[in-house]
């Protein structure tokens, strides 16, 4: 076995076969894209002109800062904000959120290096409120140049060989204006009612001949990998043609958590279940965690303290509860609560709190309507066992119960459990006495996965804040 790896390995090394990962847009296209953090810069030097400010080296730092920070944030705003029916409002908003991801990070540089009072407040402040306008206006340049080039006589013409889901979706997302037709390897009569005739040009035999006669400038192949002999059979026809030819797989055959394609040392590979925690965006949210918990130590302290002797004043018992959960990828970690009942269960079998629940003590049921109970996980997330915000953690019992019983249950645990969570602040606290609820737990906790960002973990807090203060009967 080892010689086998041994002679792969060596034979890879030599022949140094690697997949690049691009796009296929025009250049001025991919030009245009690269200008915001530059739009950045030049829009602040902008502000200081027209406030009658001065030019110094801070400003010229300021504006090399900004334009180096702005570069990966607002590369974001770029992936898809222009695909053909996303609402304008969408972009907008993400331009928006970027831009003030951008800020925070600039105010915080400041206020770490103790420089935020050498800047001019009239500078600042026009630049920070300037700058999304220019930068939706780039954006809407770009969208106009985007739809010239799609329209117009010289637009490149494509074919696209599989009258499916795939290929529908593909010729959704690309330029109408060169589309000239389906090809299939089932006949007119077999597809027709997915597509209209009309759009179904040819067999995939013929591909080869009709690329060569109108000048086909991309092929795209959309068919499933259960044709993977006769595409290639088809690629080596096509490599008589001078268009260029994509592979697109099916990747909507699986339900996928956190989608996206990764660069394995040059071999490319498909996630289809993945943690959206990878690179900077496990250190947006690891910084995020340790700010936030840190400056929530500090004022809760006090409170701790007094809810800590009221624990032991009103119940025999210790203050602290601690009890075993799954964590990140199903670690064993200890939780921390203040104690809220007579007895402290971590067994193979535990007994959901219900509303009328003999074991809480009075003072205990006070803090579990008002979740003050659950301020030592503070600690656990400064740990980094947990964080502020993820798939609330349940007893191992149960765990081992609903893995069972819910289809991805597990998955859940692709992520650091929260304080609080999406499934919380969408009304699923309390007890999950049916299969049902915790169900619908468990899809928005997947639901969460798919759509993480900094936003929403401030937005998930916000709200878990607004709950608290108006209070919530089913936490018990």
């Amino acid at each position: 076995m080892a010689a086998v790896v041994g002679s792969v390995s060596g034979s890879t090394a030599q022949s140094q076969r690697r997949v690049r990962f691009g796009n296929v847009e025009p250049a001025i296209l991919a030009l245009l894209k690269q200008l915001d953090p530059l739009v950045v810069a030049l829009t602040l030097f902008a502000c200081v002109l027209f406030t009658g400010g001065r030019f110094t080296s801070t400003t010229a730092l300021v504006g090399l800062v900004s334009y180096l920070i702005s570069g990966p944030i607002l590369a974001r705003s770029n992936s898809d904000s222009h695909l053909p029916g996303r609402p304008l409002s969408i972009n907008i908003r993400g331009v928006i959120l970027h831009w003030g991801a951008v800020v925070a990070t600039l105010l915080l540089l400041a206020f770490a290096f103790k420089v935020s009072a050498v800047f001019s407040r009239a500078v600042m402040l026009s630049w920070f409120l300037i700058t999304p306008l220019a930068l939706c206006g780039a954006h809407a340049l770009r969208a106009r140049i985007q739809s010239i080039l799609a329209s117009g006589t010289g637009a490149p013409s494509f074919i696209i060989i599989g009258a499916n889901t795939v290929g529908f979706e593909l010729l959704r997302r690309l330029p109408q204006a060169g589309f000239l037709g389906f090809f299939d390897f089932r006949s007119a009569d077999r597809v027709s009612h997915v597509i209209d005739a009309d759009k179904l040009v040819g067999h995939c035999k013929d591909v080869a001949d009709f690329a060569r006669k109108h000048g086909v400038t991309a092929i795209y192949i959309a068919l499933p990998l259960s044709n993977v002999p006769r595409i290639g059979e088809m690629v080596r026809e096509l490599r008589d043609t001078t268009a260029s030819i994509y592979f697109i797989p099916d990747v909507f055959a699986f339900e996928m958590i956190q989608g996206r394609l990764v660069d394995i040392n040059g071999i490319p590979a498909l996630s289809v279940c993945d943690t959206p925690f990878h690179g900077m965006d496990a250190v947006f949210k690891r910084a995020f965690d340790i700010v936030v918990a840190s400056l929530g130590l500090i004022f809760a302290a006090p409170l701790m303290a007094l809810i800590a002797a009221g624990v032991k004043l009103t119940s025999r018992g210790p203050v602290l509860f601690r009890q075993r959960r799954y964590g990140l990828n199903g670690e064993l970690i200890n939780v921390y609560k203040f104690r809220t009942m007579t007895v402290c269960e971590d067994g193979a079998v535990i007994t959901q709190a219900t509303k009328t629940d003999q074991r809480v003590t009075p003072f205990g049921r006070f803090l579990r309507r008002t979740s003050l109970d659950e301020l030592p996980q503070i600690l656990n997330v400064l740990q980094g066992k947990m964080s502020l915000v993820g798939p609330r953690p349940h007893a191992i019992a149960h765990n081992e119960q609903y893995r069972k019983l819910i289809s991805g249950y597990m998955i859940r645990h692709k992520v650091r459990p929260g304080i609080t969570g999406w499934a919380q602040v969408n009304g699923l606290r309390g007890e999950t006495e049916t299969l049902d609820k915790m169900s619908e737990r468990v899809k928005f906790d997947i639901e969460y996965l798919n759509n993480w960002s900094v936003w929403l973990d401030l937005r998930i807090l916000l709200r878990t804040v607004v709950m608290l203060l108006k209070g919530d009967d089913r936490a018990y």
